[in-house]
């Protein structure tokens, strides 16, 4: 799936989407592809400051956000401030 049509949107403004509640990828492997990849931005953002863009299903369609992700869990990112995405949201994450 091509993301280029994905609206960036500021992190301040995370809380006011409504995501989508259904899984977003089809296959295990790529379920697991997410988390490895969650895990590393979270390592890369908290040890270097590394920023990544997140690519996520909203109820008003594709968007994505460019910040540090602070905590993973098993179903939830933090970002800065608390703010959460639900992981089965996620598309992609793209570490720079």
């Amino acid at each position: 799936m091509e993301f280029a049509n994905a609206t960036k949107i500021e992190k301040e403004n995370i809380d006011q989407v409504q995501f989508v509640e259904n899984e977003v990828l089809s296959d295990s492997i790529s379920i697991k592809e997410r988390k490895i990849a969650l895990n590393r931005a979270l390592i890369l953002g908290n040890a270097y400051r590394r920023k990544v863009k997140i690519i996520f299903s909203t109820t008003d369609g594709i968007k994505q956000v460019e910040t540090t992700i602070w905590a993973v869990t098993e179903e939830k990112i933090i970002l800065k401030g608390g703010r959460l995405i639900p992981i089965n949201a996620i598309h992609k994450v793209r570490i720079y």
